[in-house]
């Protein structure tokens, strides 16, 4: 699959700066009303958590063009230090969801310092054998409490102030959370360290030839990406009032791989369209079972062999080539 410039695929999709101020405003509204509108707010947390994951993953695999099989790790790590936080300590759960995500970011920095000494398919068997540690870390230390993980974690009040057990309340809690997440990789993908983070991908010696320390910038998004992605599991936990082994199983980074792919990676809105299919679907089929697997898999094998840039990645070129 092949990458598009964000701008490129902006242009392509939208046609003008002013169609991407009016789908902003139609998309940022329909999110706000979209509890009034019959849609099950959980279902709409879930997808949001998992759209910022991906986008956190895309940032590592679309721009830098590392591909990670460790990001359960960072996810489901921050998941259990915010529900331990939360629960045991008695955190806000502004605190604790902060506290998971720097957690998953020194973590992100720990493993990234390792794993970018090499690259293509030995980088992600290294990402995968670091995240198999913590996920048998995380079934014998004390405070994960194993298979049953942690449970029953009190959502809290934001700033002690609004009651987070209120269904709306936590819902435009965790858009707010989302938002903030998109913001930060949508100015990173167009910052300088951005454009160069591209540039590695394209061309690493190239890169190396103008006098950049390729290894640092890889170190530094590495870091972004963890703790983005603990951002993430550190919400999700709070929504779902747990934490368990499937937040740090391997088969949770193949999920993130998968929205990506089906979205389009290298391109800013692809990852939240994969999310929203993969949730979707998961959600809406989950009357037939483990068949649930077996369909995303089909429309995976689809997708990789129609539309090898992912399905915004696709429109984007076809819009573009009229």
């Amino acid at each position: 699959m092949t990458t598009l410039n964000a701008r490129t695929e902006t242009r392509a999709i939208l046609g003008s700066p002013q169609a991407g101020y009016v789908l902003t405003g139609a998309v940022a509204l329909f999110v706000l009303a979209a509890p009034f509108l019959g849609i099950y707010p959980i279902f709409l947390m879930k997808l949001l958590c998992f759209a910022l994951f991906a986008c956190a993953f895309n940032l590592m695999l679309g721009y830098v063009g590392l591909l990670s099989f460790g990001h359960a790790s960072f996810f489901g790590m921050a998941a259990y230090i915010t529900g331990h936080t939360v629960k045991v300590w008695g955190l806000t759960p502004e605190l604790g969801i902060i506290a998971g995500a720097l957690v998953a970011a020194a973590l992100g920095f720990a493993f990234g310092a390792l794993a970018i000494r090499r690259q293509g398919i030995y980088f992600a068997m290294i990402t995968l054998a670091l995240a198999q540690m913590v996920y048998f870390f995380s079934v014998q230390a004390p405070f994960t409490h194993g298979e049953d993980g942690i449970q029953g974690i009190p959502r809290g009040a934001f700033l002690g102030l609004v009651d987070l057990g209120e269904t709306l309340n936590i819902y435009y809690f965790v858009v707010a959370v989302f938002a903030i997440g998109f913001f930060i990789v949508y100015r990173t993908i167009h910052s300088p360290f951005g454009q160069v983070l591209k540039a590695i991908r394209e061309n690493e010696n190239r890169v190396i030839s103008l006098g950049y320390r390729v290894n640092h910038f890889k170190i530094a998004a590495f870091t972004l990406s963890a703790g983005l992605s603990g951002l993430a599991g550190a919400t999700k936990s709070i929504v779902f009032q747990a934490a368990t082994l499937t937040d740090v199983h391997w088969t949770m980074s193949g999920e993130v791989v998968l929205m990506t792919l089906l979205g389009g990676m290298g391109t800013i809105l692809g990852p939240i369209v994969g999310a929203g299919v993969v949730i979707s679907l998961q959600n809406y089929l989950a009357t037939v079972g483990s068949w649930v697997t077996v369909i995303m898999g089909a429309i995976f094998v689809i997708c990789v062999l129609t539309f090898r840039r992912g399905v915004v990645g696709e429109l984007a070129r076809i819009l573009r080539g009229r």
